[in-house]
């Protein structure tokens, strides 16, 4: 039977150690046995209940709900990520900004940081910047507290050995999403962040000596943007593309399928 330490689990399972020992410590959801030095140790069972946690979790189920499910004691009610973003929201329309903090802290101690990201606090945002100037002030409050918490994301990966990941905006973007992009990564194993926190029109990559490269920009890329994307990939370096733009880029058709396209 094969055992796994904590750092490995995180590996495997893509889940920062801080949110498995919650899941132990706090949820009462893992059992891990313990090395003769007091180390956890998992074995393949307890990767296949974390897997069914994910899964639990990604369809909107409370953390507090999971072990109800696991014992099978209760049918599955999720109520979704709404209930987080409707305490993040209702924290922020009381001006409590602490307990905004309070209630990041425990969400990202409690779930995966791409799930908080994704399912959380980009909806909130999105929620906050479709309103009117009281709701775009909301947003900037919550945009303070959230640099707050991935600096301190940042550093605390930073305490662990890592290769060196740069994560830089390019032309007009969201400066936010970077941040909200540095709280996703810091929960790598092995990585360690350096961020750019103002966008840049022509980044000078040559100049950056990085194990990765990460580009995040929105909407189309030009075809200035292309080309100069296509020479920093011909030149070897460690680029890859982030945001929108990377998604609009990996659907373009071909330029067969744009002949295609001209002949229906």
């Amino acid at each position: 039977m094969s055992l796994y330490s904590i750092g490995e689990v995180a590996r495997i399972c893509g889940i920062n150690p801080v949110t498995l020992r919650a899941w132990q410590r706090r949820y009462g959801l893992l059992k891990p046995q313990r090395s003769e030095g007091g180390h956890r140790l998992f074995d393949d069972s307890d990767l296949d209940t974390i897997r069914i946690i994910l899964s639990w979790i990604n369809r909107g189920v409370p953390v507090g709900q999971v072990k109800a499910l696991l014992e099978g004691k209760v049918e599955p009610v999720p109520t979704g990520w709404s209930q987080s973003e409707h305490r993040l929201l209702d924290a922020l329309q009381n001006s409590s900004m602490q307990k905004v903090r309070q209630l990041l802290s425990e969400l990202g101690r409690d779930y995966p940081a791409n799930a908080l990201v994704n399912n959380v606090l980009r909806p909130l945002r999105a929620r906050l910047g479709s309103g009117g100037p009281s709701l775009m002030l909301l947003r900037n409050l919550l945009d303070g507290i959230l640099i707050e918490h991935a600096v301190m994301c940042l550093n605390a990966a930073r305490k662990k050995t890592g290769v060196r990941v740069v994560l830089l905006g390019w032309g007009s973007i969201d400066s936010i999403e970077l941040w909200l992009e540095a709280i996703i990564r810091s929960e790598e194993e092995g990585v360690q962040i350096d961020l750019l926190p103002q966008p840049l029109e022509e980044p000078h990559l040559d100049n950056i000596h990085a194990h990765q490269i990460l580009l995040w920009s929105e909407g189309r890329l030009t075809r200035l943007q292309k080309n100069k994307l296509a020479q920093w990939h011909a030149q070897g370096l460690p680029v890859d593309l982030l945001g929108s733009a990377a998604l609009l880029t990996e659907s373009a058709p071909h330029q067969g399928d744009d002949h295609d396209l001209q002949q229906c």
